[in-house]
């Protein structure tokens, strides 16, 4: 596959996750939405990681590195929302 069109599909796949998050957040009707927009979230991160920055071929360290940060900050915004109100 040319340079190009690999590039296009890693654009249409973050234009559709995108959409599928606007839906989420819209009011789509599912039983934890937040949880869906994260997971999106996470998804778009490793399309841009893998795909734009090209880490696919990287040493692993550094992949694992940069994949691991969308984790941590999905992690973080999930348990900062089961904590107590002041």
């Amino acid at each position: 596959m040319n340079e190009t069109l690999r590039l296009l599909c890693y654009w249409i796949g973050l234009v559709l996750l995108t959409a599928a998050t606007v839906n989420i957040a819209g009011g789509a009707r599912l039983p934890w939405p937040q949880l869906g927009v994260i997971a999106l979230a996470v998804a778009k991160a490793w399309l841009i990681i893998d795909g734009f920055m090209e880490l696919r071929h990287a040493p692993r360290a550094w992949r694992l590195l940069l994949l691991a940060w969308p984790f941590a900050m999905a992690a973080g915004v999930l348990l900062a929302g089961h904590l107590p109100e002041p």
